[in-house]
């Protein structure tokens, strides 16, 4: 069994059976372009695996169809068209399908998010350019073909550029080549829109199944109704982001958890393999590996992941203990370096009914086990040094400072915390280190530092909600 691994550094994390998806994509029993009512042609996706830029290979022959149909002097140009898709992907102005630039999300699931809808839109528009050149669909089916698509598309309010509507219901346009090019819009805007949760967006294997009464990926609307929902509304948090995620790939999962596996893979948070200082809080990353192993010759289970303390407010607690004691003007910022671990791995607990992942390192010739669903929630709720969300200065009076090495912290049973004061944790720039530890203290005034220079710690010592312990992490 090959293991698949993340690379972080000079670190390894590795679990679970790699998966090859690569020769599951492109496998379609039909083509999307196929017999309709009477002599017209229709257009669908086809049932199998896609990645996003198979989808907008498949979106392309609509455009195609479009050009041919609207004859010369327009055939071969789709400047003005891709124009109007661009406007209706961009996250502002008048033509924006989710302005969300405007919005001027502050929350950092918001924040994640709006950068993702711009990124993935660029993007898309981008292939969609690049494919059109190429005009496969007119080599692949000719023009005689593609003047013969028609359908029917429900559904309104894609705004056009002025450009665009005089092209589209122009001489030689009306409403049957809007209806196509309508469609074109509504189906880039599904794609963009159900790859938002993923930080590897392009790299996102989903299950298509041709639905009746659903075109393409019109499948997706009520599950992306209630995101949007949730994400305008300023409501959005990190289940509901797992659970839209799991209608996308059609995981076919109603519990929800921190992350999942499905039939193509599995999903958790992106900060996995990431440095925890710079790493998405709240996107998700789609990794080809079979997590929890499926009996032979079975598919692999879809499972929802969940946390060992549901409620972590409601966990044992241990108190961290006295350490060495130290002040703020004598501060060793130089700590250990730990040239283990190496390596961490990911370890399903097979014991109970619960799918319960733990991630486990060995140092110091031992072992040292956290529960993964917790590390992703310590790394929400970390707060750095300079911050928006930190705590006015006035309000922080902490007094005692003590020193501890990671490994004590570590050994604790439950969740790590204390009464009060100020509790420093160097770990030697080892970032598996850092992360076992965001899964270890308790998720209310952990600082994560970059250098733990003069000023840098000034700065920890009023971060965080400005009452009760501080842990800073080095």
């Amino acid at each position: 069994m090959q293991e698949y691994q993340l690379t972080l550094k000079d670190k390894r994390i590795v679990w679970g059976k790699a998966i090859d998806i690569e020769s599951l994509i492109g496998q379609y029993p039909s083509d999307s372009i196929r017999q309709g009512a009477n002599e017209a042609l229709d257009w669908n996706l086809p049932a199998g695996i896609y990645r996003a830029k198979e989808v907008v290979l498949e979106l392309d022959k609509m455009l195609e169809a479009i050009l041919v149909q609207l004859g010369e002097p327009v055939n071969g140009d789709p400047t003005l068209l891709l124009d109007s898709l661009q406007a209706n992907l961009a996250i502002s102005g008048r033509l924006s399908s989710l302005p969300l630039g405007p919005l001027a999300l502050e929350d950092k699931a918001g924040a994640e998010i709006t950068a993702q809808a711009q990124r993935i839109g660029e993007q898309l528009v981008s292939w969609a350019r690049e494919m059109n050149s190429e005009k496969k669909g007119v080599v692949k089916y000719g023009t005689e073909a593609l003047e013969k698509l028609e359908f029917r598309s429900r559904c309104y309010g894609h705004s056009l550029t002025p450009e665009a509507v005089a092209q589209v219901w122009g001489p030689i346009g009306g409403p049957r080549i809007m209806q196509i090019y309508n469609e074109y819009l509504h189906q880039f805007v599904l794609l963009r829109d159900a790859l938002l949760p993923f930080a590897n967006w392009e790299e996102v294997p989903f299950e298509v199944e041709e639905h009746a009464g659903f075109k393409g990926l019109r499948f997706l609307e009520p599950a992306r109704e209630i995101f949007l929902t949730q994400l305008l509304g300023k409501k959005l948090t990190h289940k509901s982001i797992v659970q839209y995620a799991q209608s996308v790939v059609s995981s076919g999962l109603i519990k929800t958890g921190y992350g999942f596996q499905y039939r193509l893979g599995t999903v958790l948070p992106a900060g996995l393999g990431e440095s925890a200082r710079t790493a998405a809080r709240y996107l998700l990353k789609w990794h080809p590996v079979q997590t929890v192993a499926a009996h032979e010759a079975q598919d692999p289970a879809a499972v929802s992941f969940d946390y060992e303390y549901e409620d972590y407010y409601a966990a044992p607690r241990n108190e961290a203990g006295a350490g060495k004691p130290g002040n703020k003007e004598t501060l060793p910022v130089s700590g250990e370096h730990y040239d283990e671990p190496s390596i961490a791995r990911l370890l399903p607990n097979a014991d109970t009914d619960r799918s319960i992942l733990r991630f486990s390192l060995d140092m110091e010739g031992r072992e040292f086990a956290v529960d993964l669903g917790q590390l992703f929630r310590g790394h929400r709720f970390l707060y750095r040094p300079y911050g928006k969300d930190n705590a006015d200065a006035a309000a922080a009076k902490r007094d005692s400072l003590s020193r501890h090495l990671a490994a004590d912290i570590l050994s604790h049973s439950g969740l790590v915390t204390n009464t009060d004061g100020i509790h420093f944790i160097p770990t030697g720039g080892n970032e598996l280190v850092v992360w076992a530890l965001l899964g270890k203290l308790y998720p209310e005034n952990v600082v994560l530092l970059d250098k733990g220079d003069k000023q840098e710690l000034e700065a920890a010592y009023v971060s965080g909600k400005g009452f009760g312990t501080q842990f800073l992490v080095l």
